[in-house]
């Protein structure tokens, strides 16, 4: 298969459970300083000084909440004052298991100067939590964390989306780093600037996608890995976000409100949608996946 960088550790695709049930707990940034101050992407066009504060709070509020009506252990790590983009905590790590076990989380090159002062307040926590801490060997890439990096549930294989915020050049870093096989998705629309813009992996089986964000090729390649690949429509993407919704659990996708066509599709096989209203941080160019992140094993 074209585009697939293999790790050269010998480790077997398939696992005896899915990474995800290892998932345990939920990291949120509190947006206390968040805003919208500058313009990295086209969705904060217009939006500067557009914020509610206080609206995005109570927003980010419900989220906290709804991850923990989940049974999920919620770990705040506070804002920053002019880092408004922490509340989007899946972009600056990315942490996962190693082949002994371990805990171990990846520090993200930011492709904004604007985001760069982000990410050593993450790896402050991340090693207070007992995680080796991992930083890019010379010359760093480009690379956003879970942004940009998604599991295949069940595998020990990562979807990378680069052309955006991540460079091509980290996909092999990735793999050889992490101990998996990487297939890399070439972004082609700058609204959809994040792998988790424009990919929502439900289930083993199940992935929402937007089919204009992606290469024939990239099309091609998910089409072959999903049995139930549902194309969303453009409008509920770029406007609605719902393709930066979030499934947990493979049983709940929480999204952002009023994604009509996907929610009715997505409850005709079973899912629980979770509707939350994230409209003050959509200005700045994220939801609900973004504002997250899982944190594997830990309590």
């Amino acid at each position: 298969m074209p585009n697939v960088y293999l790790s050269p550790h010998s480790l077997p695709c398939k696992e005896e459970q899915p990474i995800r049930a290892k998932e345990q707990a939920v990291l949120l940034a509190r947006p206390t300083h968040y805003d919208v101050i500058y313009e990295i992407n086209p969705h904060m066009e217009g939006n500067i000084g557009n914020v509610d504060t206080t609206a995005a709070m109570k927003q980010w509020k419900e989220l906290k909440k709804t991850y923990i009506d989940l049974d999920y252990n919620v770990h705040i790590l506070e804002g920053v004052m002019g880092l408004p983009d922490m509340v989007f905590c899946a972009n600056q790590t990315f942490p996962f298991i190693d082949t002994e076990g371990k805990a171990n989380v990846i520090l993200s090159k930011m492709a904004s100067s604007y985001r760069s002062g982000e990410v050593p307040y993450f790896a402050k926590w991340y090693e207070k939590q007992g995680y080796h801490v991992i930083y890019q060997v010379h010359p760093p890439v480009e690379f956003e964390g879970m942004g940009d990096a998604i599991w295949h549930p069940g595998y020990k294989l990562l979807y990378i989306g680069y052309g955006f915020r991540t460079s091509q050049k980290a996909l092999q870093r990735a793999a050889n780093c992490i101990g998996c096989n990487v297939i890399g998705l070439q972004l082609t629309q700058p609204h959809f600037y994040h792998l988790d813009t424009a990919l929502s992996v439900i289930d083993q089986n199940t992935a929402l996608y937007v089919e204009e964000a992606f290469t024939a090729e990239g099309i091609g390649i998910l089409k072959n890995m999903f049995q139930r690949l549902i194309r969303v429509p453009l409008q509920e993407a770029k406007f609605g976000f719902v393709t930066n919704g979030h499934s947990p659990d493979g049983k709940h996708f929480i999204v952002h409100k009023g994604n009509s066509i996907t929610k009715k599709s997505l409850e005709s096989i079973g899912i629980t949608v979770i509707e939350l209203d994230t409209s003050e941080f959509m200005k700045s160019g994220g939801s609900v996946f973004c504002m997250k992140m899982m944190l594997p094993m830990i309590s």
